[in-house]
C-alpha cells in the first residue's frame, strides 16, 4: 500500500519567507524574527502559526531538541502576544475618553 502524503506537505503559499536557517538558531533568535514585520505583518498571531507550521512540516524529521527549541519559541512568542493583548485591553474607551478630556 502507498504511503499517504500528510496534507502540510502539499501547503504552497506566496507570503513572506522567515530568513534562511532561522528554524535552526536558539528560540530567543527565532521569536524575534518571527515578530518582527517584515517576516510576519500579519503580527504575532501570524509568526506564531509559521512557527507551528515549521514543527508541523519538520515531522518525525526534527530532532527531539530542535523540536524543543522550536516550541520555546513559539512560547515565547505566545507570551508576547498575550501581553500585547492586555496592554490594549489595559484601557477602556471610556478610561481613554477620561483621560483626554483631563488632558484639554
Amino acid at each position: 500500500m502507498a504511503k499517504k502524503k500528510k496534507w502540510v506537505q502539499g501547503v504552497k503559499t506566496v507570503s513572506t519567507f522567515p530568513p534562511e536557517n532561522v528554524f535552526t538558531k536558539d528560540a530567543k533568535t527565532i521569536a524575534k524574527t518571527m515578530a518582527s514585520k517584515k517576516v510576519s505583518p500579519g503580527g504575532l498571531g501570524s509568526a506564531i502559526k509559521m512557527v507551528q507550521y515549521f514543527i508541523n512540516r519538520g515531522g518525525k524529521g526534527l530532532s527531539q531538541n530542535r523540536r524543543d527549541e522550536l516550541e520555546k519559541a513559539k512560547h515565547i512568542l505566545q507570551d508576547k502576544n498575550e501581553k500585547q493583548k492586555a496592554k490594549k485591553s489595559d484601557t477602556s474607551p471610556k478610561e481613554k475618553d477620561h483621560k483626554k478630556k483631563q488632558a484639554k
